[in-house]
């Protein structure tokens, strides 16, 4: 055995408690030791975003390659949870036109017919200016004043009423279940939120708002610079954030954002897209640093949501993939109300409660010779031995016959952004190193190491290989 960063010994103990298995909807609050939601909660919302509906690439039909099927089962899940409210955070119209606004009000009122929870909706780039985008819709229209008649931003206030059947405030204020929530259309003038924060000032006198007993929620389609968000939520207590626009999948813990020296948390929203590809995976914090493999965004599907619950002392947000049936992607995040230090979405406190990933007992990797290119394929078995946890990469260490000489990988786990039981080839992870990267012997160990995307990891499988 040739001498590696993590030991052998390391990888013995323990390993016999590693025999029970991943069973869905068994995951535990990602929250801290004792607590659980009770009772029923004041308010439920669903939460999307990015729907990204759209005409075809060619004229002008509606849903052909771009199917509401999503959006659909999206709010059908919604519909089932009995949700107060529902939170889109923009990017509706993909190429900014009328009539992809008007699908996704087809779909809202075929789910939720004439009533239906209330719609907390911000507009994204794409709903104001996603016209000017790659020549599609001046080529469709190649008269103005036709092109003028189906493209959202020529009255985007007068489209909205019309379509909606509500006021377009650029600022908004709304309060659900006695929860205040405020919206700013796209697009917020270099991320700005003077708006918000003069729609805020104007609520000075609601003493429901500034009590901090319960979340005030921001919501925009880009995240506004901070220095702009904290001028409109500096006086308001337990503020809350969700944003849009970068489709990060909702399985890296990393899009809850909590920056140094500001009290309130952001959520990146994962996007409900109706194309195969389009999310964006955040890399992943290895512990070696490396480059981290299987990152093309294109094979990235997100069709997430969220379901947020409230309780008296508690938030709760759900994730949810909506891809061929209703799918977990992880355990719930959970955070403890009122002022807490550390808060509970630091990065810190996050860590203690994201677990650590772990292989089954007994658990091999599997070694192929490959000759078209030279290389070696490592077949990883998904790390799924703790129900607490979820593998979201791995980190592969090879070395030879010179221990200074170590080879270091990271690869994403194999449908890590998508929901539990929906990952490909059962979970398993290919990794194909070029022959000529590896060190030199006739004999390499392999050890891989699973992470969260958190960069928590579990016990290493090591694995000795003859070439």
């Amino acid at each position: 055995m040739k001498k590696l960063s993590v030991s052998r010994r390391e990888f013995l103990s323990g390993a016999a408690a590693l025999g029970f298995l991943a069973l869905p909807g068994g995951w535990l609050f990602a929250s801290p030791p004792g607590w659980k939601p009770k009772g029923k909660p004041n308010l439920v919302f669903g939460v999307i975003s990015d729907t990204h509906l759209r005409t075809a690439n060619r004229g002008t039909r509606i849903g052909a390659n771009w199917p509401d099927k999503y959006f659909a089962a999206a709010l059908e899940y919604f519909k089932k949870q009995n949700v107060d409210a529902v939170v889109h955070c923009g990017d509706m119209a993909h190429r900014g036109q009328v009539e992809e606004m008007q699908f996704h009000a087809n779909v809202w009122r075929r789910v939720f017919g004439g009533q239906g929870p209330v719609k907390l909706f911000v507009t994204g780039n794409h709903d104001a200016e996603g016209a000017k985008y790659g020549g599609f819709v001046e080529k469709n229209y190649p008269d103005p004043a036709e092109r003028a008649k189906h493209v959202l931003a020529t009255d985007m206030a007068a489209n909205w009423e019309r379509i909606w059947g509500e006021p377009y405030e650029e600022a908004w204020h709304k309060v659900v279940n006695g929860y205040h929530f405020f919206g700013q259309h796209y697009p917020t003038e270099g991320f700005d939120v003077q708006k918000t924060a003069s729609t805020v000032n104007a609520c000075r006198g609601d003493k429901t708002l500034g009590d901090g007993a319960r979340p005030v929620f921001l919501l925009t389609h880009r995240r506004p610079h901070l220095s702009s968000m904290d001028k409109a939520v500096r006086p308001l207590a337990n503020t809350f954030g969700f944003h849009g626009h970068w489709h990060k999948t909702a399985t890296d813990w990393n899009v809850i954002g909590l920056e140094k020296g500001r009290a309130f948390p952001r959520v990146q929203c994962p996007a409900c897209h109706s194309s195969r590809g389009e999310a964006f995976p955040m890399m992943c914090k290895c512990g070696s640093g490396v480059s981290i493999h299987g990152g093309n965004w294109k094979a990235w599907r997100s069709r997430q949501g969220f379901v947020v619950r409230m309780y008296d002392d508690m938030l709760v947000i759900e994730r949810h993939e909506f891809d061929n049936g209703v799918a977990s992607l992880g355990a719930d995040w959970v955070m403890p109300l009122g002022q807490r230090k550390p808060h509970p979405f630091s990065t810190t406190e996050l860590k203690k409660v994201i677990g650590e990933p772990e292989f089954r007992k007994g658990a091999k990797l599997v070694f192929e010779k490959c000759s078209a290119p030279p290389c070696l394929r490592v077949k990883i078995p998904r790390a799924d031995g703790n129900p607490d946890s979820r593998v979201y990469a791995y980190e592969v260490e090879v070395s030879g016959e010179d221990a200074d000489k170590k080879l270091l990988k990271a690869v994403y786990a194999a449908g890590c952004n998508m929901g539990i039981g929906h990952e490909p080839n059962h979970g398993t992870t290919t990794l194909e190193i070029p022959r000529s990267e590896l060190p030199p012997g006739k004999s390499l160990t392999v050890a891989v190491r699973p992470l969260t995307s958190l960069g928590t990891s579990g016990r290493p499988i090591i694995t000795d290989f003859k070439v």
